[in-house]
This record gives C-alpha cells, structure tokens and sequence, in this order.
C-alpha cells in the first residue's frame, strides 16, 4: 500500500519541494525513515504514531517505510510531521487517497494530535502559488500568513482530528471566532520630540531622501540615538513587492506575528555591539537570515559603533556596497537581501567628551586606539559623516519653538523618492546611494566652475575614489530636496561638509 504527498523545506531563503512517500507492507513492524534528514526529521516516528494513536486510530503492527524525496536536499525542522501523518493516513486507507492530490501539507504534531505552528510558511505557498498548486493546508497559527496570497486555498488546521475530517469528508474546519487580533502598543518616536539639533535633523533627512548611511559622533546626550528612533517615521511606506519580500524573511525566522502577519512599517533593528558575524549578517550550517537581512528596506542601527568588534564591522564592508550577503557552504550559495540604511552612532573618546577638554581627560593614545577600531576602509562605506553639539540648557526648556514633525518631513522625503523613482524608472535602482557609474554619469552632470571646485576639493582632501562618488550622490539628493536638475556648487560644498568629522577625528 502506497501513498504520497507533498510538502517543503526551506534552504536559506529558497523553498525546496519534498515528495513524503509512504508504503506499508507486510514484514518485521517498523517505522523507518530516509531521506537525508535532520535530527529533528528523525524524530517524527514517534510524535506521528503517538499522535494517530491519541485520536482513536489504530496503526496496524505493519513495515513503514517513509522516504522524503528528493534524497540530495536537506529536510530539517519540524513540519513534516503532518505529512508524514497524512501519508501513512492514506496508504492505511484511513483516508482517500484521491483527496491528497495536489495540495501541500506543512506542520508540526504534538503527541495529542494537536497541529503546532511552524517557520517558512508564506516563502513556501507563494512558491506553491508558482508551481500550480491551489490548496494548501498549513497550521491555524500560521493562518494569518497564509491569508496573504492570493489566489490560493489555504486550510488552516488545529488539529490531526480535523485534518481527517477534511479528508474524509471535505469539511473545511472554521475558527473565524477563535481568531482575536490583537493590537501592539508600540513607542512612536518622533522629530518634533527632538530639540535643537538643526544638523542632526538635516542630515537625518537627507540620508533617508537619497538612502544613504549616516554615522553621528557627539557627546553622550546629544540626540543621536533620538534621531536614529526617529528615522523610521519620516521612511516612505512600504512598497507591495519590498513587504512581501521582507514578510519571507520574517516568515522563516518565525518572527511574524500570529494574529497580523502583515508588515507595514519598514523595518528598525537596533543591534548590541557584543552581536556576532552570524547573528548580523547570517550564517549556520544551513545558512538563515540575520539582522542585516531582518532589516532589509528599512534601517540598521549601530548605536556605540566603536564598541563592535572590529572583525564584525569590517564584514560588513562587502554587503553594504552589494546590497545582498552572500554566503559560500558545502551545500551551495546563500543570497540574503541587505539593502538597508546603515545608521551609526559613537562617541569621540572612552569617556565620551572629546573635544570638550574641560570634561574629556582621555589621553591622546586612548582616544586614537578608541577611534582606531573603525577602519578608513569601513568609513568609506559611509556616506554622511556629522558632528554633534551638546543641546544648550535654552533649546532644551523653549517652549515657543515648535519643531517640526516627523509626519511634516516624511511628506517632503516622498517628493524626494519620487523624483528619483521617475529618474530610475526601468532600472532596479531605486535610490540616489544606489547609482552605478553610468547613472552618475547621466545624473550627476557638473557645470564647469562645480568641477573646479571638486576637482581642488578631491587633491586637497586626498579623497579616494569611491569617497568622490559617494559625495555626487549625496549632493545629488541635496539637489533633488530643492528640486534642481542639475548639482550646484552649494549642493557640493555641502556634501563635503558632511565629509569633514572623519577627517578631523581619524586625522585622513
């Protein structure tokens, strides 16, 4: 007696399709399993008989042999469990077999027969939405996940009970009543909260109108991590594509939310500075996502950068340039999403008062090995470098200046993304920090005294080649904030103010 169905596994972000076949015979009673599997994998046996048994079904004393096709891929993770039940379920003609046809089954069992919530599910039905396939039944706490592809038949079940009942008699479980949402109190930060810091508030904008990444160095108090909190308010909405992509990598690492599987904020990952390289930009045997990759279209913040590791910063050199992070294992190539605005933030010295010498009693040594964690290479990959100043005892209690809001900005940033959409329409660029050669070539046209002054700028300042490049795009945002069509001298000679505190605190 033979049955089969289908069900997946996630490999890195890719799903990978499994065949669960099952045949039952006559012979020593067993229940064996291959297919490459993991330790987790191995295990079902146990949880699959036990939980057949504990819903008054009786498994006969016959040889089980359950085979996970195809044999080369990898099965890790506890949702074959209902498939493996739902195979051997209909080799042993507890249910028709004509009803497991062309549908995909994903779950984990707990010993009562309960079906438990599993990882990966929307990566693998809009996968199966690809393939063909119609129906697809995954568990009810991964429901709400589910129902975000359309034009599929998603049956969410609790129970082994209710998936048998399906089966037999095509009766779709219902739990409408059973499902609360649930609504999330979360600190909204925002600008007008800040006081003073008219740079800090400049550079915020500019960085998140033209995408590019933004290091703060000030004393402690100064409003650097405020205006990183506040960055996320003044980000353009989500795209459809940029919220589906960003909801299957939340979706593998089990992160979305059971009752509104739906992201709508970009995203805001604030990191500690004891984070490994695996947990930043992703790693394991079979590689996963990591907070890099969590924070793709939104913003990544460094706060106390010089407290990283150096060797976990420099790793971050090669995927900020690429927008992506590849990873090399034995079992292929791992390519995880990593566009994102990197937003760091530091203090000048160990103490944190630098220059301010009637605070600040570092020494020169101690604060060049503090600063000198952060490599020029690493410096490089930023595009707007600013000071902070100690807020003044008068903009802190001022009443009668009324900042402006994060809401008031993000109107402006829209125009700003606008412009670049239209200027990039066609192409996968999206944002000023983004452009290639060709299109700063096309876009980034100076008139003749602007080159001048760039090109003296460039000598004097002994800039590199790519710190030349970044200082077009940003003076290209500048530009397209007051809606100029071609870069202006000021719009430069701003953009290299923004390139002066590395200068002045790494001596380059």
């Amino acid at each position: 007696m033979f049955c089969s169905v289908m069900s997946a596994v996630i490999q890195g972000l890719q799903p990978e399709f499994v065949q669960v076949e099952v045949d039952v015979s006559n012979g020593l009673p067993g229940f064996c399993m291959v297919g490459y599997l993991a330790e987790e994998v191995k295990e079902a046996p146990g949880r699959v008989r036990t939980a057949i048994q504990n819903i008054g079904m009786i498994i006969p004393p016959k040889k089980i042999m359950v085979n996970l096709s195809p044999a080369h891929v990898r099965k890790r993770g506890s949702g074959f469990d209902l498939p493996i039940a739902v195979s051997v379920m209909g080799a042993l003609a507890m249910i028709k077999k004509e009803e497991i046809k062309d549908i995909i089954v994903i779950g984990e069992l707990g010993l009562d027969g309960e079906v438990r919530k599993v990882k990966g599910v929307l990566p693998i039905l809009l996968a199966a939405k690809e393939k063909g396939y119609r129906k697809c039944m995954i568990p009810f706490a991964n429901l709400t996940e589910g129902r975000l592809v359309d034009g599929l038949e998603v049956i969410g079940v609790k129970s082994l009970r209710d998936t048998v009942e399906y089966f037999r008699k095509g009766i779709v479980p219902n739990y409408e009543k059973a499902i609360k949402v649930q609504s999330r109190q979360e600190r909204v930060y925002d600008f007008k909260d800040l006081k003073g810091q008219k740079v800090l508030r400049r550079v915020a904008e500019i960085s998140v109108g033209g995408g590019h990444n933004l290091l703060m160095i000030g004393p402690p108090g100064s409003g650097k991590t405020l205006t990183a909190k506040c960055m996320p308010g003044i980000m353009p909405p989500l795209q459809k594509e940029e919220a589906i992509e960003l909801m299957k990598i939340y979706s593998i690492m089990g992160l979305l939310d059971e009752h509104s599987a739906e992201i709508e904020k970009r995203p805001f990952r604030e990191v500690h500075h004891t984070i490994s390289k695996p947990a930043l930009l992703g790693g394991g045997i079979i590689p996963k996502p990591g907070e890099l990759s969590l924070a793709n279209g939104g913003i990544l913040f460094l706060d106390e950068l010089a407290e990283f590791q150096k060797t976990v910063l420099e790793t971050l050199r090669q995927p900020l340039e690429e927008k992506c992070v590849k990873l090399i294992r034995n079992s292929g190539t791992y390519v995880f999403p990593a566009d994102v605005i990197l937003t760091c933030a530091m203090n000048a010295c160990p103490c944190g008062y630098y220059p301010d010498h009637k605070k600040c009693n570092c020494t020169p040594t101690q604060i060049q090995n503090y600063v000198g964690k952060i490599s020029q290479a690493f410096l490089e990959r930023i595009d707007l470098c600013v000071e902070t100043e100690r807020i003044s005892y008068e903009e802190l209690v001022e009443k009668k200046i009324k900042e402006e809001s994060s809401l008031e900005i993000q109107k402006r940033i829209c125009k700003v993304r606008k412009i670049q959409q239209e200027r990039f329409r066609g192409s996968s660029v999206r944002v000023n920090a983004q452009m290639n050669m060709q299109q700063m070539q096309k876009f980034c046209v100076l008139d003749l005294e602007t080159e001048k002054f760039l090109k003296q700028a460039y000598e004097k300042l002994g800039m590199s080649a790519r710190v030349y490049h970044k200082i077009l795009k940003v003076a290209r945002t500048i530009a397209d904030m007051e809606e100029k069509k071609q870069i202006r001298i000021i719009h430069i000679k701003e953009a290299l103010g923004y390139r002066m505190s590395d200068k002045i605190f790494w001596g380059e």
